[in-house]
């Protein structure tokens, strides 16, 4: 017999986001799907106390002992989105697996870091904003940047993002020194990171220990012409230091996809710095890219049913927070 299945979710327009029709029937094929979105009033009615599996994405709530209680047959979450931080102990604490499509979901910002450091070595950004006439192109011409070839590139964190952002740039013959995210693991500081690479991306988990960690001095310290790229969380920068740096080092460039807070608040100069360059936090899966996540999950979904060992389960050590 198939397993009982259904999505749960908050929020039934992500499943729609993420899901579409031909993967929701495929799902359907391979289990015996309940039609519908469901989320936590159907766990009071007790309308889900045979499903053996759930599927979801953004969204996903934490669930209650309680709650978990009136899934006595729940036995995995396929999630079709990145970390689990926020609803996974609970699961983990009943034996519950929790699949999730992180890595799928690693292969978008690095692509998107990937493309802004290239062009970073490149210059791009500083001689573009520097051209305003005639008169200014043999000026704005040497001030590009060093080039690709053998330039070095460092990437502040070593999970997912940062390595395959590392095999990307390997193929194009760029250095790359990864500086893990806590210290006792370094064998490069990150002093030594920020004034030795053209570029600096970061990628630092989301703990409490890394906010600020990235300050003035540490920006002061960089390049000529050096870049900065964040898409990891805004927090993590000491914004109001790096402004002061940006100011009195208008060869600097910093790339921002992720601020704190998100949007900046009106009159911030992060909007009218002319080194800066804000994107709406676009790094991560959006639109087509979404669908790969869900992909994963149904990948995941077929070993599972076939007793094959899983790839993307996540276990309770991985987890963010504590």
């Amino acid at each position: 017999m198939k397993p009982h299945a259904v999505f749960f979710c908050r929020n039934e327009e992500s499943v729609k986001y993420v899901y579409t029709p031909e993967q929701i029937a495929e799902i359907g094929r391979l289990t015996d799907l309940r039609p519908g979105v469901f989320h936590e009033e159907a766990l009071e009615k007790g309308e889900l106390g045979d499903v053996e599996l759930f599927f979801s994405t953004w969204g996903m709530p934490a669930l209650t002992p309680e709650q978990l209680a009136r899934l006595p047959k729940l036995k995995a979450v396929f999630y079709a989105a990145g970390a689990t931080d926020g609803f996974a102990r609970p699961l983990f604490a009943r034996n519950i697996k929790v699949l999730s499509a992180w890595q799928a979901n690693a292969i978008p910002v690095a692509e998107f870091c990937t493309a802004q450091i290239m062009l970073g070595l490149k210059g791009y950004f500083r001689n573009t904003r520097s051209i305003k006439c005639r008169d200014d192109w043999a000026k704005v011409h040497a001030m590009a940047g060093p080039g690709c070839y053998g330039e070095t590139v460092a990437l502040i964190g070593a999970g997912a993002i940062a390595t395959l952002t590392k095999k990307m740039l390997e193929q194009n013959n760029v250095n790359v020194i990864i500086i893990p995210s806590r210290a006792e693991r370094r064998t490069v500081s990150l002093e030594e990171a920020f004034s030795k690479a053209f570029v600096v991306s970061n990628h630092l988990p989301n703990r409490s220990d890394n906010i600020g960690v990235l300050n003035g001095k540490l920006f002061a310290s960089m390049r000529e012409g050096a870049v900065f790229i964040n898409t990891g969380r805004g927090a993590q920068v000491n914004e109001a230091e790096l402004i002061e740096v940006l100011e009195k080092r208008p060869d600097l460039t910093a790339l921002l996809d992720v601020m704190h807070p998100e949007p900046p608040e009106d009159g911030s100069k992060l909007y009218t710095l002319p080194n800066v360059r804000l994107s709406t936090h676009i790094a991560g899966s959006i639109n087509d890219e979404v669908h790969r996540m869900a992909d994963y999950m149904i990948e995941e979904l077929r070993r599972y049913l076939a007793g094959e060992p899983l790839v993307y389960e996540v276990s309770e050590s991985m987890l963010l927070t504590s």
